[in-house]
């Protein structure tokens, strides 16, 4: 009995450390769907590479380019799975050794599923067999999929876990993305099953929220509220993921215009950068970063928005205020202190009086506008206008 209980102590805390290296803070990268959506081919993501590298981004953080649905080519007559040959004339590794120089990782994408959400060749059976190809082209990512599989929690558990245990043979570090939608509460079972981030909801869409009628189409406060009550189950190597950032994309015609998806406008794609940041979410870029304007990398490479997500402690945001108008968020850091966002999700400007005492911070401390980039106040409190869906975020240090 001793034996067997040390055996599975060993075992969990091993599958523990194992997904503190892969993921031990939120990833950071671009992914390809929701601008290309399966019309992807090299030469648009080695672009997409040289600007992630020429813009900052790769410095500032966003080490991760991830191909989404639609690379697939099908199955050669061994079954192993291949790149479509027009789409990737060089193959998937020279485009992985390609990135590899430029610092940048791979991330690719399959699903738990005979055929992937665009009807492309998936995994599922083949999963052993996946996994060592991808290790064998360099992949250090894969995000994966659940469409045209079984709506039931058990077989998700089954099926991720099949991947999950074929990625740790595959001889390679890959970290590995979950993502059911959220749909059979994977922050219960999830990083047992081997993920290290798991999606919480449905796709993103690019507005800020559903219009009055609208009954699908995720928007951002949509996905904030489900995302922001499960604060509990994040922490290195375990990251709830609202999904992939929309800052940058204004209304463009594809997936994330689908549903609704009619843009957002510069404020709300701060604030869509803000709370991110401050739940933990794995900052993933969706715009065409060739041709980004100068808003869109003020958003996206800020320093000290970015640090708050990439906090070594890990801990993601509660919020302490919910109300139809004001949200206010607070997330410790390592160094001791805090970050705190107030979001005005009300449709007109207006004044917020925010008293530290009333979030659960007592003493005085130095109060830094990440945005602004400066301190604002010394005290207990902070009083100032709040335009319409802006997310004003600070940083707090105890003075």
């Amino acid at each position: 009995m001793k034996k067997w209980l040390f055996s599975l102590v060993f075992f969990v805390s091993s599958c523990y450390v194992h997904a503190q290296q892969l993921a031990p803070v939120p990833p950071m990268g671009w992914m390809s769907w929701n601008y290309f959506a399966d019309k992807i081919n090299e030469k648009d993501l080695r672009e997409m590479a040289d600007a992630m590298e020429q813009s900052g981004m790769v410095k500032a953080g966003y080490r991760f380019l991830m191909i989404d649905d639609g690379w697939q080519g099908g199955r050669d007559n061994r079954n192993a799975i291949i790149p479509d040959p027009a789409k990737f004339p060089s193959g998937i590794k020279a485009l992985a050794d390609y990135l590899h120089q430029k610092g940048i990782k791979l991330g690719i994408y399959s699903d738990a599923a005979p055929l992937t959400c665009a009807g492309y060749t998936a995994s599922l059976h083949f999963e052993e067999q996946d996994a060592a190809t991808f290790a064998s082209w360099g992949v250090d990512y894969l995000k994966y999929d659940y469409c045209n599989a079984p709506t039931d929690s058990n077989t998700a558990k089954l099926r991720y876990k099949a991947m999950a245990n074929a990625l740790r043979k595959s001889g390679r570090y890959i970290v590995f993305s979950i993502c059911e939608w959220g749909d059979r509460k994977p922050w219960l079972w999830a990083a047992n099953a081997g993920g290290q981030l798991w999606r919480t909801t449905g796709d993103v869409r690019d507005k800020w929220q559903r219009a009055p009628g609208e009954k699908s189409g995720e928007g951002l406060m949509e996905i904030l509220d489900v995302n922001a009550e499960l604060s509990d189950y994040a922490g290195p190597g375990r990251w709830n993921d609202p999904d992939m950032l929309i800052v940058g994309l204004y209304g463009k015609k594809g997936p994330s215009g689908d549903l609704g998806g009619i843009g957002c406008n510069d404020i709300e794609y701060a604030s869509n950068m803000s709370l991110w940041c401050m739940m933990n979410a794995p900052l993933v870029v969706t715009c065409d970063v060739r041709h980004m304007n100068d808003i869109t990398k003020r958003i996206l490479l800020n320093e000290e928005v970015i640090a708050v997500n990439q906090d070594p402690l890990g801990k993601q945001a509660i919020r302490k205020i919910k109300g139809d108008q004001w949200n206010v968020l607070v997330k410790p850091l390592a160094n001791g202190d805090y970050a705190v966002a107030v979001l005005n999700r009300g449709t007109e400007a207006a004044i917020y009086s925010l008293l530290l005492q009333e979030i659960g911070l007592s003493g005085k401390y130095e109060i830094r506008d990440l945005w602004q980039h400066q301190v604002v106040t010394s005290g207990n409190k902070w009083k100032g206008k709040i335009l319409s869906h802006e997310t004003r975020l600070f940083r707090l240090k105890k003075v």
